[in-house]
């Protein structure tokens, strides 16, 4: 196991990576209040991994219940959320429980969220199974469920206690959650570390091949590049904006699809492949550049080009996006490979013409 941490004061964490996490009572007991553990997990993760975190969470003296959601982005609402509140006031789980988020992004974005506002707050830690989360959705406090006007529009900023990452977990993990996770991985090397991107270049098929020891480097890679920005710029007024390279577009594609339709990783590599042509557009970086990108997201098995969305449909749903400025729409772009930018006040045709250009 190798353990880095977030910075953040007197709220700083951990971030436990390794195989064979899940049942150690070592790294949930010193995160026990009041002694009750409520698990929030999903259908698709409770059968793998539900008894295993239940046993840890046991030998380190808590009283375990647990929720089960639905799979899938659609369980960011208000109605599941709902049922998460109910569980936890029929088990009579006070102010002291410790909310465990067991699964992936969506699971770990609405526990968290929950954790937010339950009796105005409880503590909650991250158990990430997906390779989405335990790169980048588990790491940095963001919570939050869905609008049908745009993704993760309603949430709060509500750190974990600590970050457990299995990776034995990626071996149950279908095909194409690996690939959607991937994405977010190529993400963070566009936006902040040209050598992670020459790594992956050449590593991503090991990657894909489930190799634990080049997924523990993207985990931990991914991790360590994120708890900078994070430490630096906790809510995302400055520098964590670079993190939503691919978003804006990405999100409006999620938003457009209809949630669920096209993964997150997929949507966001989509958006980067638009992001990248935006940032050729205001001659930032060159053709060869965006090729590189193209190449390294369809090395990975991800679309380069958007889905059946108009350009319109698109520039509408960005309108909304909640990264925007005084009402006007920003866009992370690339100055180089590995060193991203915020840039805003774009004019609408330029930002059209990437869309189309992507899809080319």
């Amino acid at each position: 196991m190798e353990t880095l941490g977030v910075a953040l004061g007197s709220r700083s964490y951990p971030i436990h990576i390794g195989a064979g996490l899940l049942e150690r009572a070592d790294l949930y007991r010193p995160h026990l209040g009041g002694g009750t553990a409520a698990i929030v997990t999903n259908e698709v993760v409770a059968p793998l991994y539900l008894e295993r975190v239940s046993v840890g969470l046991k030998q380190a003296g808590a009283r375990v219940v647990h929720v089960s959601v639905p799979d899938g982005e659609q369980a960011k609402s208000w109605q599941v959320l709902e049922r998460v509140f109910d569980a936890l006031l029929a088990a009579r789980c006070g102010r002291d429980t410790l909310l465990v988020a067991l699964g992936g992004g969506v699971v770990g974005d609405l526990a968290g969220f929950a954790a937010a506002v339950y009796q105005r707050g409880i503590a909650f830690l991250q158990v990430p199974t997906t390779l989405l989360a335990q790169v980048d959705s588990s790491v940095g406090g963001k919570t939050a469920i869905n609008h049908e006007r745009g993704k993760n529009m309603i949430g709060a900023f509500h750190q974990p206690l600590a970050v457990i990452s299995d990776i034995a977990t990626l071996d149950t993990l279908p095909d194409r959650e690996l690939r959607a996770g991937l994405a977010e991985v190529i993400k963070h090397a566009l936006a902040l570390d040209l050598a992670f991107v020459e790594w992956l270049e050449t590593n991503t098929a090991r990657v894909m091949s489930r190799e634990r020891p080049a997924l523990s480097y993207v985990v931990k890679r991914c991790c360590e590049l994120k708890a900078g920005i994070v430490a630096a710029d906790e809510r995302e007024s400055g520098v964590r904006a670079l993190l939503n390279f691919g978003h804006t577009f990405g999100h409006a594609i999620e938003a457009g699809m209809g949630y669920g339709a096209w993964l997150h990783g997929e949507a966001i590599a989509a958006g980067m492949a638009m992001a990248a042509e935006l940032s050729l557009g205001l001659n930032l970086i060159g053709k060869t550049e965006v090729d590189r990108v193209k190449r390294l997201l369809a090395g990975a098995g991800l679309p380069t080009n958007g889905p059946a969305l108009a350009p319109e449909r698109l520039m509408e749903l960005m309108a909304g996006d909640k990264k925007a400025a005084q009402g006007k729409l920003r866009f992370v772009v690339l100055e180089a490979l590995g060193k991203a930018a915020l840039r805003g006040g774009l004019d609408d045709a330029r930002v059209r013409r990437a869309i189309v250009a992507a899809a080319q």
